[in-house]
């Protein structure tokens, strides 16, 4: 057992405390990895803040992660101690009839008792002041240690900067892959991108790399305009400018819509506005935000019945086990921006601020 310090959620609502924590060993098909560096997401925040209908405290998050393999339970092969790694929210086992199908990257095999925050048999390797502390989206990234099956690592480069590459375990690649992935975006298109933070930014990466002509950034934090035309912007409006909804702006922008529309923070009005700003006959809109539990999606048929399509993404349809390295080869070689996502690095201590930093929008 390794006694180390992690970040626990004792409750809904509450600041997350730094404690000392008990990480047992791995058990059959488990990997215990020491985490050299984590990033915050708004996935974190929304579990933390009670809206989500998984979310189960006390509980360490975190779940964009790199580290070192400190050691492997039985069985396990494809990594050994010392590898460079990065643990998965999406796993992949390569032998459900979802990792088979090459339509989607949901690998289902473990992800009944990861909903429940335990790990495959049921049970939890993380425990605090006696009680038995639950694991996050089967990754648990704010602890110095943390134990993740063995179907939800990737084994990556061991020249990569891990407090730079932990960002392709959830944002960067969830952006990206939306882009390139799910939209197929095309060369020569018209595209709009709904909130522009790290998933937004990714995004219109995403679209540039793909070739896109023109790539619209809707947020109404001015700040945010800057970045945004660095990663490939064209330019940028915010829908407080302007006295009709944001679609009926956009439509007369364009001459009839974008090509393809993205929704990245999870706010169903958005997700309306994103589907109809997109062009009639071919428009294609993508959801990558995610909504609160309970809320529903709606719009007329009307706009579906005259061609445009409305799709989601998770993790940007990306296989996990097998593309998560090849995306850091690609930033390694310089095709995909990284170190530009990165805004601030605080110590493990102040992850509080981190928080009240993305909540600011910093």
């Amino acid at each position: 057992v390794i006694k180390c310090k992690a970040a626990v959620a004792w409750e809904a609502g509450k600041p997350l405390s730094l404690e000392e924590v008990e990480v047992a060993p791995p058990k059959t098909h488990e990997v215990r990895i020491k985490i050299v560096a984590t990033a915050v997401c708004h996935t974190d925040a929304y579990t933390l803040s009670g809206a989500d209908p998984e979310g189960c405290f006390p509980v360490i998050l975190g779940h964009e992660g790199a580290g070192i393999v400190e050691s492997v339970g039985e069985g396990v092969t494809k990594v050994k101690p010392g590898d460079t790694v990065i643990p998965l929210y999406i796993p992949q086992c390569g032998e459900c009839k979802f990792c088979k199908n090459p339509k989607t990257n949901l690998c289902q095999k473990i992800r009944i008792t990861q909903g429940k925050g335990l790990m495959p048999d049921g049970t939890s390797r993380f425990t605090c002041k006696g009680k038995q502390i639950y694991h996050f989206m089967g990754t648990s990234t704010f602890s110095e240690y943390t134990v993740v099956a063995d179907i939800s690592v990737a084994k990556i480069d061991a020249a990569a900067p891990l407090d730079k590459v932990c960002l392709l375990g959830c944002g960067i690649s969830t952006g990206y892959g939306a882009a390139v992935n799910t939209a197929k975006v095309e060369p020569g298109s018209t595209c709009a991108v709904f909130g522009l933070g790290g998933v937004g930014l990714a995004v219109i990466m995403g679209c540039k790399i793909a070739g896109a002509s023109r790539i619209i950034g809707i947020d109404l934090n001015k700040d945010k305009y800057a970045k945004a035309k660095e990663f490939g912007a064209t330019e940028c409006i915010s829908p407080q400018d302007f006295k009709k909804p944001i679609q009926e702006v956009l439509v007369e922008m364009t001459d009839g819509g974008v090509d393809y529309s993205f929704e990245c923070i999870g706010n169903v009005g958005v997700m309306r506005a994103a589907l109809e700003a997109c062009h009639k006959g071919w428009g294609v809109s993508v959801i990558v935000g995610v909504a609160a539990a309970g809320q529903e999606i709606s719009t007329r048929p009307f706009q579906l019945v005259t061609g445009r399509t409305w799709k989601g993404t998770a993790f940007g349809g990306w296989k996990s086990v097998e593309n998560v390295p090849k995306l850091v080869t690609d930033y390694m070689s310089k095709k995909i921006k990284v170190d530009e996502f990165v805004t601030h690095t605080l110590p493990f201590d102040k992850i509080n601020e981190a928080f009240e930093l993305m909540h600011t929008g910093k």
